[in-house]
């Protein structure tokens, strides 16, 4: 039974992811999105695209939007909350990395398993070898990929983000040797059912969420978090209302304060939106 509010939500501030949630199924922002979203920043609603994508690969959705020179929307969250980055600032205000350590035990674990991993820069993926993965993932952010010669040392400066990227069922067995393996020295979940992530530890879109609600001054009740997957799992908890796509994970919907009505594809955030916060 799908969860929907029974009355208007006060709400100061929505984080959006961006695959199968905020975009649709050809991974654009609908018109009726952009309508609704202009809406809600003009009423002074904060409007904050929240993505696994580094900062550049989100720009493009940004243009679409065209808010980035309001204050209503001049920040964007990154790299599964890794990053926040001031639009009008030109700077992060907030960045965490994943260890040296982490990084290389990481890798070490997917080279056994036959898989290569890779690293975000800002504007820039990083890897040791080119592979269909690779390639997949870089076609999907829209950003370009770099080959490292000596790899293993370039990981020693650490990054926000490691990516580890193949069949669904072996990385399902990796990911139980690096949470095993790690503890609580990183983040390790999967975002969607072939790309494995590993993040700093206590860091999430929930996380980068929370220090930007206090940030602005705007009370964590107050923030709306609308995500489908698993590297929502914390931004639907934390923030004050979290909310599932009805076309996202079991796991999600089951979490979640409230689940939509509509799919990525049927314009399923700006409906939601129209009807139960503006």
């Amino acid at each position: 039974m799908t969860k929907l509010p029974e009355k208007k939500l006060p709400v100061k501030l929505i984080a959006l992811d961006l695959d199968d949630t905020l975009l649709n199924n050809s991974r654009e922002i609908s018109d009726e999105n952009v309508h609704v979203l202009r809406r809600a920043a003009s009423l002074g609603i904060y409007v904050v695209l929240c993505s696994g994508r580094a900062e550049d690969a989100i720009l493009p959705f940004v243009r679409r939007l065209d808010l980035a020179g309001t204050q209503s929307g001049r920040y964007i969250i990154a790299v599964n909350g890794c990053s926040i980055f001031d639009m009008h600032k030109r700077e992060r205000i907030y960045n965490k990395k994943v260890p040296a350590d982490v990084l290389l035990y990481a890798d070490r674990m997917a080279r056994e398993m036959g898989y290569h991993s890779e690293v975000y820069g800002p504007d820039v993926i990083y890897a040791e070898k080119s592979t269909e993965w690779t390639r997949l993932d870089s076609e999907m952010c829209g950003v370009r990929l770099e080959i490292v010669e000596d790899y293993e040392n370039f990981l020693r400066q650490g990054f926000v983000k490691m990516l580890i990227a193949g069949e669904p069922d072996k990385l399902q067995v990796l990911q139980k040797k690096l949470r095993d393996g790690l503890g609580t020295r990183a983040n390790v979940f999967v975002s969607k059912p072939y790309f494995l992530e590993v993040l700093p530890a206590n860091c999430g879109k929930g996380q980068a969420v929370n220090f930007l609600a206090d940030h602005l001054g705007i009370s964590r009740k107050e923030t709306i978090g609308f995500g489908d997957s698993m590297n929502d799992e914390d931004m639907i908890r934390e923030c004050g209302y979290g909310v599932a796509m009805c076309n996202g994970f079991e796991e999600i919907k089951a979490l979640a304060d409230f689940v939509t009505e509509k799919t990525n594809d049927e314009n399923g955030v700006g409906d939601f939106l129209k009807k139960y916060v503006l």
